[in-house]
C-alpha cells in the first residue's frame, strides 16, 4: 500500500472534505478524489461515505486509521532522522487563541526563526480550541487543559488580566471609584454564546451583566478599547501594544489565568517536535514576563 495514498486518506479523514484535504496538502480536490478511489480499489472497500456534512469514515475506513497513523509516524521519524544533522528545520504549525497569537507568538516565532533559519512557522489564530486529533496544528496553546483525547498537556505559564480603558474615554466619562460605578459605563467583552472556554468568561468579574460592544476576538475588543469605546478586561501582556490604555480599579479587578501547551500523544516519540515544544514553552514564558514587567514599570 502506497504511503502517499495513506497520507491523502488521513488528510480527508481529518478535514472531512476533499477540498480541505487538498488545501492541507497543496493538491486539487479532483486529484484527492482520484487518489482516494485508487486506495479504495486497492483495499476492496469504500473508505468514506458522502454525507451532507462532508466525508465520513465507513467502518472499513475507521479500521484503516490506526495503521495509516502508524505509517505516518514511521515516515515522520525517517524524515526527522534525515534532517537531524541540519538542526531544527521544516514546518511547525502552532494553534493558539487570538490573544496569544497576536501579542505573544509573533515575537516568539521571530526568535525561533532567527536561531533556526530552516524553520517555517505557521501561526493559526482561532476563536476556539484547535483540534489536534484532526491535525489542524502540530501543537496548540490553550487557556485550559483538555479533558478528552489522546493528548499530552504541559502547563506553560500564568498570565494576568485587568479592567482597562483608554485615557480619552476616562476623561470624558463619569469617574470610576468603585465597582458600583461601572454600571454607568459602556462595557466591551465577548459575545456570550461564542465563549468557547469557561476561562474566558471575564465579565462576571466586574459585576456588570452585559456588554454593549462584543466580539469573539480579543484583538477586536482591544481595538474597541483603544478607540475609546468603553471598558473591558484585557491581557496585561497586550497593554504595551496599546498606547493610552490604562488600568481601571486594578486593586479590585485582577484576574489570573494559565496557558497550556497541548500535543498529540503520538508525537512524544518525535525528538524534533519535543525540542520545538521546549523552545516554544521557554519563549512564551519569557515573553509574558517581559511584557507584563513593562506594565508594572508604568
Amino acid at each position: 500500500m502506497d504511503w502517499d495514498d495513506l497520507r491523502i486518506f488521513l488528510a480527508v479523514a481529518r478535514t472531512e472534505s476533499l477540498s480541505g484535504a487538498g488545501r492541507r496538502l497543496g493538491m486539487d480536490a479532483s486529484t484527492i478524489g482520484r487518489r482516494i478511489a485508487r486506495l479504495e480499489g486497492a483495499v476492496g472497500a469504500a473508505l468514506f461515505a458522502k454525507t451532507p456534512q462532508g466525508y465520513a469514515l465507513t467502518a472499513e475506513g475507521a479500521r484503516l486509521i490506526a495503521p495509516a497513523e502508524a505509517a505516518e509516524q514511521g515516515a515522520n521519524a525517517a524524515a526527522e532522522a534525515v534532517r537531524r544533522e541540519a538542526g531544527l528545520t521544516g514546518q511547525l504549525r502552532i494553534g493558539a487563541p487570538d490573544g496569544c497569537a497576536n501579542y505573544l507568538l509573533p515575537q516568539v516565532a521571530r526568535d525561533l526563526c532567527a536561531a533556526h533559519p530552516g524553520l517555517d512557522i505557521q501561526i493559526v489564530a482561532l476563536p476556539r480550541v484547535v483540534n489536534l486529533t484532526k491535525r489542524e496544528a502540530d501543537m496548540a496553546v490553550a487557556v485550559s487543559p483538555p479533558d478528552t483525547g489522546r493528548l499530552t498537556v504541559q502547563r506553560l505559564t500564568d498570565y494576568h488580566l485587568h479592567l482597562a480603558a483608554h485615557r480619552d474615554y476616562l476623561r470624558a466619562a463619569p469617574p470610576i471609584r468603585d465597582l458600583a460605578d461601572l454600571r454607568g459605563h459602556r462595557m466591551i467583552g465577548y459575545i456570550p454564546d461564542m465563549i468557547f472556554d469557561r476561562e474566558l468568561d471575564y465579565l462576571s468579574e466586574t459585576g456588570v451583566e452585559s456588554a454593549a460592544i462584543t466580539s469573539n476576538s480579543v484583538s477586536v475588543q482591544m481595538q474597541a478599547i483603544r478607540a475609546g469605546a468603553g471598558l473591558g478586561i484585557v491581557h496585561d501582556f497586550a497593554i504595551p501594544f496599546a498606547p493610552g490604555v490604562e488600568l481601571v480599579l486594578p486593586d479590585r479587578i485582577a484576574l489570573r489565568r494559565s496557558f497550556w501547551l497541548i500535543r498529540h500523544a503520538d508525537d512524544r516519540a518525535s525528538r524534533r517536535l519535543s525540542l520545538l515544544a521546549d523552545l516554544l514553552a521557554q519563549g512564551l514564558r519569557a515573553e509574558v514576563a517581559r511584557l507584563e514587567s513593562q506594565l508594572r514599570r508604568t
